[in-house]
């Protein structure tokens, strides 16, 4: 009786246990709800940082609630020392419900974890699988099946907080996902690399062949209107652009195609920069219809931005290939 006297709370604990007084159960919990945000905070410790620490103090003021109601202050123990374990045991509970994986499989899996990090200590090294399935006192086969078995374990959430900063600048795994709609910049820039590598190989090309291309590809003329155009025979036109294509595809694959597609880029830039001073305008010429710019026949050079249409045409084609 003595020590029944000397526990906290003995009016309340006294009130709940002959009136079942309401009042006195809601404020024996308000009065160990601290015991809830210990518990809940030393568990929260080993779990994934995509479990709530709310859902594991609701769970916790469950189990709490629990003790509050079968507690009986006459077997002289503290309240802290029944109720602690109850509450643990509810927030485990809770766990367990919302974990679609069994709890046997779980077991296996921290026994075969437990297994590979005791012999890699031992050994110095990561363990081979016949070391791992003689420590486990398994064959090789049901060690696979036993990897396969557990794989399903090593699932993480995308939603799962990888930085460990509690504030709004935490990053989630499913960040660093590729977007499949997003423009690919790497494919894009070598793209553009490559154009500006097969215009420059055109414009080393001899004037005829230049012409020829530009005609047939980007013009869209057939053989024979380019043989009367070029006053050639329709059989010369097609030995032209057959040069023409192989002598671009031997700079490309050969010495050409093997530099770096970025260094070169910048020195066709760097090119173009010096023999600009030269021109005639202040920036490239509008492409016009055949007809009106017959000049290019008379033996002007074709403009860049001709040279980067056809080279766009060529490689969208495959008559060239890509680097």
């Amino acid at each position: 009786m003595t020590q029944t006297t000397r526990i906290p709370y003995a009016d309340l604990w006294q009130l709940l246990i002959t009136k079942r007084d309401q009042d006195a159960r809601r404020q024996l919990v308000e009065a160990h709800v601290r015991m809830v945000k210990y518990v809940a905070g030393r568990l929260a410790i080993g779990l994934p940082h995509y479990v709530e620490f709310g859902d594991l103090e609701a769970s916790g003021l469950l189990g709490l609630i629990q003790a509050v109601d079968h507690f009986d202050p006459g077997r002289g123990i503290k309240f802290e020392t029944y109720a602690i374990p109850r509450i643990r045991g509810a927030i485990l509970d809770e766990l367990r419900s919302q974990d679609w994986i069994p709890r046997s499989l779980r077991r296996k899996a921290k026994q075969l974890e437990g297994t590979y990090a005791e012999l890699e200590a031992r050994l110095g090294r990561p363990a081979t699988d016949s070391e791992v399935a003689h420590a486990l006192g398994i064959d090789l086969s049901e060690l696979d099946e036993l990897v396969d078995e557990v794989a399903v374990t090593s699932i993480v959430s995308l939603d799962a907080d990888i930085s460990g900063d509690d504030d709004e600048q935490s990053t989630s795994l499913g960040e660093y996902l590729p977007d499949p709609k997003s423009e690919d910049v790497e494919q894009t820039v070598t793209e553009r690399e490559m154009k500006l590598l097969v215009a420059s190989s055109l414009e080393d090309l001899p004037r005829k062949e230049q012409l020829v291309l530009v005609l047939y590809y980007y013009e869209n003329l057939t053989l024979k209107e380019i043989g009367e155009i070029l006053d050639v025979t329709e059989s010369r036109v097609c030995q032209i652009h057959t040069k023409a294509v192989l002598r671009l595809r031997s700079r490309i694959r050969q010495s050409e195609g093997k530099k770096s597609l970025g260094r070169l880029s910048r020195e066709i830039r760097e090119n173009k920069g010096r023999s600009t001073g030269s021109g005639a305008g202040g920036g490239e010429p509008e492409l016009v219809p055949l007809k009106a710019r017959m000049n290019i026949m008379a033996g002007a050079a074709l403009p860049t931005v001709l040279m980067v249409k056809l080279a766009s045409i060529l490689l969208a084609n495959g008559v060239l290939p890509q680097v």
